[in-house]
């Protein structure tokens, strides 16, 4: 497990939000997870995703972990909403009113103002998730379907709020006025890591999430 980890620094990402803890010595990915009660099969299929490294074929929906799925999901929003999105926010805040002599008072406010309608939408985007997808599947692994509601439904009205993400950055770079320091520099690096970890984020929900539930409604409607 530590070999995985330290070959690829998003491994950190899939262990918080799996819930592996830290401190697992030379133990192998196997003993690691069953140690933590983490199917591994799952936890193997999620480190695949955020390495790009999937292969379609080989995924047997049927046999992965739906809870531990969404239990990641799940704790993804919260790192996102509640953590990493308002600590860019705070970084870049800092940066625009440090150099408020070389940005207008306007561009400074534009600039803050634009962060915070996307975080809203963010925002707005994974709790409709926590309120209305995930207790539907809860339902679902609770083998009891809603008939009001159903995975089709998410499927359709699923925006990609990382695609705001990506035009925002490139507004700074090509636009920001005053000269490139190491704040803002370090400003863009946590930006360009949030939008391609908002981009893996999204792509578990639409190709691991949503085939996992659609077997399931398939299992229940077939009984």
């Amino acid at each position: 497990m530590s070999d995985l980890i330290t070959s690829n620094y998003k491994m950190l990402f899939a262990m918080t939000r799996i819930g592996i803890p830290l401190g697992f010595g030379d133990k192998t990915i196997d003993e690691v997870c069953r140690e933590n009660n983490i199917d591994v099969t799952t936890f193997l299929v999620i480190v695949a995703f955020l390495l790009d490294d999937v292969n379609y074929k080989t995924i047997d929906y049927k046999i992965l972990s739906l809870k531990e799925i969404l239990n990641y999901l799940k704790n993804s929003h919260d790192y996102f909403l509640n953590f990493r999105l308002p600590n860019i926010r705070e970084k870049l805040y800092n940066v625009v009113n440090q150099y408020k002599n070389e940005i207008s008072n306007e561009l400074s406010k534009a600039i803050i103002f634009y962060f915070d309608e996307y975080v809203a939408e963010v925002r707005k985007h994974m709790e409709y998730e926590d309120k209305m997808v995930f207790p539907y599947i809860n339902s679902l692994i609770k083998n009891a379907k809603k008939l009001d509601y159903n995975i089709d439904i998410f499927i359709r009205q699923h925006n990609h709020v990382e695609e705001r993400m990506t035009e925002f950055k490139n507004i700074i770079i090509k636009y920001y006025p005053a000269k490139s320091t190491n704040e803002i520099n370090s400003v863009l690096f946590d930006i360009f890591a949030c939008e391609e970890d908002l981009f893996s984020h999204i792509d578990i929900e639409d190709k691991l999430l949503v085939p996992v539930v659609q077997t399931l409604e398939k299992k229940l409607k077939s009984k």
